[in-house]
């Protein structure tokens, strides 16, 4: 799955992003709407992570997610 695809589908992956990230809430979701620079401000802000350890936890997820 490319990043078009979850754009495309957020509504329905954003239920499986809460998952992982649990202390984001469902507003920044909707904030981020399947962008993915959006998304890893939100974990690297939340979770207290570097920028490069936000993009790798966002890989990860990702190659679940698929």
């Amino acid at each position: 799955m490319n990043w078009d695809q979850v754009k495309g589908e957020w509504k329905v992956i954003k239920g499986k992003a809460r998952e992982q990230w649990g202390e984001l809430t469902d507003d920044e979701l909707d904030q981020a709407a399947g962008e993915r620079q959006q998304l890893e401000g939100l974990v690297q802000k939340r979770y207290g992570k570097t920028k490069e350890e936000a993009k790798e936890e966002v890989d990860s997820w990702m190659k679940k997610v698929s």
